[in-house]
C-alpha cells in the first residue's frame, strides 16, 4: 500500500516522487521516506464520481471521506519505520514535475506534521488539492492530463537552518543559479523573503548579492512560525562561497542522474545539504539586470523576460482579486501559489519580495509574462489604476502617467 521513496517510479508515483526515488538510488542525499502511490488515490475516490462534479465539488468530496483505516494503519507502519518523526507531506501528481509543466506550488505540502491520524489528514488535504481553484487553473493554462491521479511523498522533516533552491546551467559552460535564506525553505520557494542569490560560474567564479532577509520560517514543535530576523544578521550572507560550490558540484551530480538542467529544492540541517525536490527546468530565468535603469524607474530583480504596458493593479490579498481585469499588471508584496489564476489574465507581475526561482517566478516564465521581482515598497510607490511599463529582463518598473 506505500512505496519506499527509494524504490518509486514515475509511472506509479508520480514525478516528483519518481526523481527523489532515483536520486536516492544513485546515493545523493535525499531524507528517506515512503510514499502512498497513485493506486490509494484511484481507490480512495473511485466510487465519487468524480468525473460528474465540478472542481469545487470535487474537491469537498474528497475532503468529506475519511481516509481508510487501512490507510491509517500503513501510514502507522510507514512512519514506525522512520522512528515517528515529524515529517514532510508533499503532493506527487501524475503530470506535475515535467519536462513541460511544473505546477509549481500548486498542490498542497505540509511540513512538522506527526503521527498517522495527523498524516493521513495531510494525504487527504494534497488528493483534495488536485482540484483546488489554483490547480485547475494552471492545468487549464497547460496541455490537457492524460490522467488526473495524486500520489503523496512523505519524508523525514529537515529544520533546516538555511534553505533555498537551486537551477543548473542548460549546457556544461553555464552558470549555476542558487538563491537562499534563513530558516525553512517555502519563504524562498513561496516569495515570502527576498533570498540571497549567487552565480557559480563552470570554472569556478561565485559572485552573490545579498538580501536584505527580513523574516524566516523554522518549526516550533508541531507548528510553523514566521519571525523577524535580527537587524544585524538580515545582510549577513545565508552560505558562504565554498557552501555554493559545494551546491553547484551536487546539482551537476543531480542533472546527470535526473538526465538534464534541473530545478533543485535544497536545505542545510545539522551542517549537511540535503536534496528535497528535483524538477525539470521549464523556462530560464532573464540573466541579472546590468546597470543603468532609465530615470525614476524602479528597480528589481528580472523574473521573467519581455516587456509590457499596462494599468497597475495593487493585490494585497484575496479580497483584491476581483478587481484584476485581463491585462493589468499585478503589482502585490508577494504571490502566494494560490494567485495562480491571477497569472492567466495578468499582463505583468511586479513583487516587494521574492526571488527569480521562487514558485511565482517559475510559473510567470510559463505563461511568458513579464515579471521584476523583489521590488522595495512596490504597492506604495506604484499607484493603483496608473499606467506602468514592466521590464522583466531588464528588471525595472516605469510608471508612464501621473
Amino acid at each position: 500500500m506505500i512505496v519506499p521513496l527509494k524504490e518509486a517510479v514515475a509511472e506509479t508515483c508520480g514525478g516528483k516522487a519518481g526523481a527523489l526515488g532515483a536520486l536516492l538510488r544513485a546515493g545523493r542525499p535525499v531524507p528517506d521516506g515512503f510514499v502512498v502511490p497513485f493506486a490509494v488515490y484511484r481507490a480512495a475516490v473511485r466510487d465519487l464520481g468524480l468525473g460528474r462534479l465540478d472542481g469545487d465539488a470535487a474537491r469537498r468530496a474528497i475532503e468529506a471521506r475519511p481516509v481508510h483505516a487501512s490507510v491509517i494503519d500503513a501510514l502507522g507502519r510507514g512512519l514506525g519505520e522512520l522512528g515517528d518523526p515529524p515529517v514532510a507531506v508533499r503532493s506527487s501528481a501524475a503530470g506535475e514535475d515535467t519536462g513541460q509543466a511544473s505546477a509549481a506550488g500548486q498542490h498542497e505540502s505540509f511540513l512538522a506534521v506527526r503521527g498517522a491520524g495527523d498524516v493521513g489528514d495531510a494525504v487527504r488535504a494534497c488528493w483534495a488539492s488536485l482540484f483546488s481553484a489554483r490547480a485547475i487553473g494552471y492545468r487549464s493554462a497547460a496541455e490537457p492530463p492524460g490522467d488526473l491521479a495524486m500520489a503523496v511523498i512523505v519524508q523525514r522533516h529537515l529544520d533546516a537552518e538555511v534553505a533555498g533552491v537551486m537551477f543548473t546551467p542548460a549546457d556544461p559552460d553555464g552558470a549555476t543559479e542558487i538563491e537562499a535564506a534563513f530558516g525553512l525553505g517555502p519563504s524562498v520557494v513561496g516569495g515570502t523573503v527576498t533570498p540571497d542569490s549567487y552565480r557559480v560560474a563552470a570554472d569556478g567564479p561565485v559572485t552573490r548579492t545579498v538580501a536584505d532577509k527580513r523574516t524566516r520560517l523554522d518549526r516550533r514543535g508541531a507548528r510553523l512560525v514566521t519571525r523577524d530576523v535580527p537587524a544585524r544578521t538580515r545582510d549577513r550572507p545565508a552560505i558562504d562561497d565554498a557552501t555554493a560550490t559545494r551546491l553547484a558540484e551536487l546539482g551537476k551530480e543531480i542533472a546527470a542522474v535526473l538526465g538534464g538542467p534541473q530545478d533543485v529544492e535544497w536545505a542545510i540541517a545539522g551542517g549537511r545539504v540535503w536534496v528535497l525536490q528535483a524538477r525539470p527546468v521549464t523556462a530560464t530565468p532573464p540573466p541579472p539586470a546590468s546597470s543603468g535603469a532609465p530615470a525614476g524607474a524602479l528597480t528589481g530583480t528580472p523574473g521573467s523576460h519581455g516587456t509590457v504596458t499596462g494599468t497597475a493593479r495593487v493585490v494585497r490579498g484575496p479580497g483584491d482579486f476581483a478587481r484584476v481585469r485581463p491585462g493589468d499588471i499585478l503589482v502585490c508584496p508577494f504571490t502566494d501559489p494560490a494567485w495562480t489564476p491571477l497569472l492567466r489574465i495578468a499582463a505583468g507581475v511586479v513583487t516587494e519580495t521574492g526571488g527569480v526561482l521562487s514558485h511565482a517566478a517559475i510559473v510567470a516564465r510559463e505563461h511568458a509574462i513579464p515579471a521584476v521581482l523583489g521590488v522595495r515598497d512596490a504597492t506604495g510607490s506604484l499607484r493603483d489604476g496608473a499606467v506602468i511599463t514592466v521590464d522583466g529582463t531588464g528588471g525595472t518598473v516605469t510608471a508612464t502617467d501621473a
